[in-house]
């Protein structure tokens, strides 16, 4: 992994950062390879719980791809699938809750980083934004994560117009779970990830993978699915902990 992304741990918690705050953390191919690799690491320790991503220093989250580089919407086009959305790919099937610490502006791929992430919360000056258009292009891969969260009405004004929105806008459109000062921005994300990473670990990988596979199902589809996944998470070692801890009124004991 390259000084562009930095990965750091604190007890169950891997925080990948992206490290290029004089370029307002703008996405180049090391960036994305980074981030994948950050988000491997995580699924293939049994100790990490909750991956955080956030941008180093305090001016930008990620302002999306890196225009400066003469390569930001090419590829090699024998090559059938994109690094940025094989990236969204991995973050879609993971199995790990992840959280957007959204430190500053949040523009353009930038606002796929944080549609890719389950939860998110961002400091109240941060400046959200699609603008796309206004260089000639389209947040095409975007759309397919944020389609999935946010009114389709709401979807149009802001890729069509390119225009900048704010933190409570984006709240509000359901793309942040929370809101805060930015004094308390850490606080409130250590709060969340402590809420995640005392829970089951197993429930929560099979509940993502539940989730994720019941989204395009119909309800037939979707209850005959949950019906057999319930009976195989009732039959864990984490289940049986859990239940029994619940019985013995004490804290469960994860394996």
């Amino acid at each position: 992994m390259s000084d562009a992304v930095l990965t750091a741990r604190s007890g169950h918690v891997l925080t990948i950062t992206i490290n290029r705050p004089d370029k307002r953390n703008a996405m180049n191919a090391e960036v994305v390879a980074g981030i994948a690799a950050g988000w491997h690491a995580a699924h293939d320790d049994p100790d990490i719980r909750v991956i955080v991503l956030t941008g180093a220093g305090d001016k930008a989250f990620c302002a999306g791809a890196d225009l400066g580089g003469g390569q930001s919407f090419f590829q090699d086009l024998s090559k059938p699938t994109s690094d940025y959305a094989d990236l969204l790919r991995l973050a879609q099937n993971g199995t790990k809750p992840s959280i957007a610490r959204v430190n500053g502006t949040c523009m353009a791929g930038g606002m796929g980083l944080l549609c890719m992430t389950d939860m998110a919360v961002a400091a109240d000056d941060v400046v959200f934004g699609l603008p796309e258009v206004k260089v000639g292009v389209f947040p095409m891969q975007v759309l397919s994560l944020l389609q999935q969260i946010v009114p389709r009405r709401l979807v149009a004004e802001w890729c069509l117009t390119g225009e900048p929105f704010t933190p409570d806008e984006a709240r509000a459109a359901g793309l942040l779970n929370h809101v805060v000062p930015r004094g308390a921005l850490d606080d409130k994300v250590a709060w969340l990830a402590g809420r995640l990473a005392d829970k089951s670990p197993m429930a929560i990988r099979r509940g993502k993978y539940a989730m994720r596979a019941i989204h395009a199902m119909s309800f037939d589809e979707a209850i005959a699915f949950t019906e057999g996944q319930i009976a195989l998470t009732a039959a864990t070692e984490d289940a049986k902990e859990g239940i029994a801890a619940f019985q013995e009124k004490r804290k469960p004991v994860w394996r």
